[in-house]
């Protein structure tokens, strides 16, 4: 493994909780050992690293994308631009352990974001994802593993899908309720009582249960389902007292995925392009077609759906719903804009978008390892050039993509950042 020890002083620090104004972090074997605000002592023949003028964060966790047929852009332009953790929501087996097998290599902590996965989400028989999938593949390749997917139908069945998923590694469970409705579409929905068992199967594994579902009506019975956090934020209507009673009982989590929703109404496009056409973007972007698909918008949104309805839940995580083939989305850089859409336009103290994109997700997922720069915590860690709180208000800086500087994983700085340890 290449070096993994060395003392950042002289710092602005997000903790994952709070900032420190001024301090350092000292890292030893992949691990922080030691933090605070002020001077550090060193160590002998540990590279120090003096970063005035520049923000310490925790690596970011993108809580929501999928890395289609195993793509390995989903961990590796990830890291370059600070995401150190991915959560994957839908995937076939074999994705899922090439992709693990991948990040867990320490041969590999330079190159690919951490992998988490919730093995492959609890399908029905033509339901979603399918009907979203075929829309941009329509391969061979692709109908071929849609027909390995899962076609549950029964409450019985829940348990042991649940155990399938746990034998693969998963750290939570997926479950899928789209009607289609606020896509103009008619989607065959799982029956509520085979929503309740897969909850049920979730709990008794001591997983997390979060849920698919783009409209109100779907949010609100998954809700009272009992799944534990959802995917989406619906865009179709206006929030209910009721939503909010249900996300308060249950003690829910929301990744809004704004950016997603904005990709599907088309409201979002001309960020996107923005985004696209950023110096920092055009350098880390693996390929044009990653370019071209920031860009493009799914546009499978039902005429009024918009995304001012979605501002109002209740976001909580941040995840992007990256996808390979996903108009509108980019792996890394499209968490970059859920945050700066959480802050500018849902109106999100940075702080709190700050912490849904750090320590909230790694509370909310049982992380314990990460998301917070404390001692013992591995020492996955991004450098922002600047204030990062006042460039997500747009109050400093030119660019959009957070001005990074520097990314660690497991204290081992990711390639494409390597000349950081020898500035």
């Amino acid at each position: 493994m290449a070096n993994n020890s060395f003392l950042i002083t002289n710092v602005r620090i997000f903790t994952g909780e709070e900032f420190i104004e001024r301090g350092y972090v000292h890292v030893q074997d992949g691990k922080i050992t030691a933090f605070g605000a002020g001077e550090a002592s060193s160590s002998p023949n540990t590279p120090i690293l003096n970063r005035p003028n520049h923000t310490l964060l925790p690596g970011f966790i993108d809580a929501h994308i999928h890395a289609d047929g195993g793509n390995t852009a989903s961990i590796e332009q990830s890291l370059s631009v600070g995401v150190t953790t991915v959560c994957d929501m839908h995937n076939e087996h074999v994705n899922v352990k090439k992709l693990q097998k991948l990040a867990a290599a320490d041969s590999s902590k330079d190159t690919y974001a951490d992998f988490k996965s919730c093995g492959i989400a609890a399908t029905i028989d033509g339901g979603w994802p399918e009907p979203v999938v075929t829309a941009h593949d329509k391969s061979e390749e692709t109908r071929a593993a849609i027909k390995t997917w899962p076609k549950l139908s029964q409450p019985s069945e829940a348990a042991p899908f649940v155990e399938e998923q746990v034998a693969v590694g998963a750290s939570y469970i997926k479950l899928m309720h789209e009607s289609g409705s606020g896509l103009s579409h008619n989607f065959p929905l799982p029956s509520l009582e085979l929503q309740s068992a897969l909850v049920e199967a979730a709990h008794a594994h001591h997983l997390l249960a979060v849920a698919h579902a783009l409209t109100l009506k779907g949010t609100l019975e998954v809700l009272r389902c009992g799944v534990d956090g959802l995917t989406h934020t619906f865009f179709d209507a206006p929030p209910t007292d009721e939503l909010v009673a249900l996300y308060k009982r249950n003690n829910a989590h929301c990744n809004p995925t704004l950016g997603a929703v904005g990709s599907l109404t088309t409201e979002g496009q001309a960020l996107q392009q923005q985004y696209a056409d950023d110096p920092l973007a055009k350098r880390l972007l693996l390929s044009p077609r990653a370019r071209d698909n920031l860009c493009a918008c799914m546009a499978m949104g039902k005429a009024g759906g918009n995304v001012a309805n979605a501002y109002d839940s209740v976001p909580i995580v941040v995840g992007s719903d990256a996808a390979g083939p996903a108009l509108g989305t980019a792996y890394g850089l499209s968490l970059h804009m859920e945050m700066r859409l959480l802050v500018r336009e849902a109106g999100m103290r940075p702080l709190d978008v700050l912490k849904g994109a750090t320590s909230l997700t790694a509370a909310r997922f049982g992380f314990k390892d990460r998301g917070v720069i404390e001692t013992g915590r591995k020492a996955d860690l991004v450098l922002v050039e600047g204030d990062v709180e006042e460039f997500l208000q747009g109050k400093v800086g030119t660019g959009l993509v957070l001005p990074v500087k520097g990314v660690w994983r497991d204290g081992v700085v990711a390639k494409v950042w390597k000349n950081v340890m020898e500035s």
